[in-house]
C-alpha cells in the first residue's frame, strides 16, 4: 500500500480535489489518504483555518460569527457542487454548532475533518476521524505508541481510508493539532502504521529544491536526500514538508516523496 497526503494548495477548489482523485485512481496502491483543509485559491484568498480561529475567538468572547462562518462555508459548498456533492448542508451544521463551544485546537480542526468529510464521499471511500486514532497525552504531546496501535487496528482493517491531517485527541476526546503544516506528520504516522511501500506527500512544488525559488530562478530539485538532511533541511526553514515528518517513516525504512499534484 501507498500512504498518500494531500496538502492544503492540492484542494483549494473543486479542479484540485479531482486532480487528486485521479492520482489515487492512477495506481490502486494509493488507498490511504491524508488530506489537509482547502489552502488559498490565489495570493488575496483567505486561509479557512484562520477564518476558523476567528469564528472561535469571537464565540468566545460572545459575539457572532454567522458572517465569518458563512465565508467557510461558501468555500466548502462551492467544492462540493464542483464536485456533484448534494446534500453537505448536515456538515456544516455541524461544524457551525461545533464552533460555539470549541477549543482554538478543536475550531482549527474543522477545516481538515470537513475536506476529509467531502473527499471521502467523493471517492466513496470509507471517512477515519483522526480524534479517534491520532492519540494525544493531557499535555498535548503525541503519544506514539498509542497512536500506532489505534492506526493500524483501523486502517488495516479497511480497504482503503481517508483521513484528515494535522489534529488528533487526548483518551478523553480533548482536541490537540500539530504545528501549522503538522498534516505531513499525519500522513507519516499513517505510513508507518500500515508499512507503506512509500509516503507520497503531494504539494505544489516538484521536490526539494536546491534553492529557494523566490530568491533563485529554476533552481534544480534534489533528486536523492537522507532522512537526517531532510530533517534538517525542514529544520532551519525549507518548507516543504514539516519537520517532524521524517521520524516515524525512519523508523520503518519508508522512502518519502515529494510529488507536485499539477
Amino acid at each position: 500500500m501507498l500512504t498518500c497526503k494531500f496538502g492544503g494548495s492540492s484542494l483549494s477548489c473543486s479542479a484540485n480535489f479531482q486532480k487528486a482523485a485521479a492520482i489515487l485512481a492512477a495506481d490502486s496502491h494509493r488507498r490511504c489518504v491524508v488530506v489537509s483543509a482547502p489552502g488559498r485559491r490565489n495570493p488575496q484568498d483567505e486561509k479557512l483555518t484562520d477564518l476558523l480561529y476567528a469564528c472561535q475567538s469571537a464565540a468566545a468572547q460572545g459575539r457572532g460569527f454567522s458572517a465569518l462562518f458563512d465565508r467557510v462555508a461558501g468555500r466548502y459548498l462551492e467544492i462540493a457542487q464542483g464536485l456533484g456533492l448534494r446534500d453537505i448542508g448536515p456538515l456544516l451544521d455541524e461544524a457551525r454548532a461545533a464552533l460555539r463551544h470549541a477549543s482554538p485546537a478543536r475550531a482549527a480542526s474543522l477545516g481538515e475533518r470537513q475536506c476529509a468529510q467531502l473527499m471521502a464521499r467523493y471517492l466513496n471511500w470509507p471517512f477515519v476521524d483522526a480524534a479517534e486514532v491520532i492519540r494525544f497525552g493531557p499535555d498535548g504531546a503525541l503519544d506514539a505508541s498509542a497512536t500506532q496501535a489505534l492506526l493500524a487496528g483501523r486502517l488495516r482493517s479497511l480497504p482503503c481510508a481517508v483521513l484528515p491531517g494535522f489534529y488528533g485527541a487526548a483518551a478523553n476526546g480533548e482536541i490537540f493539532t500539530f504545528s501549522r503544516g503538522g498534516g505531513d506528520i499525519t500522513g507519516a504516522l499513517a505510513a508507518q502504521a500500515i508499512n507503506a511501500e512509500v509516503y507520497e506527500n503531494w504539494t505544489d512544488v516538484s521536490g526539494f529544491l536546491m534553492a529557494d525559488p523566490k530568491i533563485v530562478q529554476d533552481p534544480r530539485p534534489i533528486e536523492r536526500i537522507t532522512y537526517a538532511e531532510l530533517r534538517e533541511l525542514s529544520y532551519i526553514g525549507a518548507q516543504v514538508l514539516h519537520e517532524g515528518t521524517v521520524s516515524p517513516v525512519r523508523e520503518k525504512n519508508i522512502p518519502l516523496n515529494i510529488r507536485n499534484t499539477n
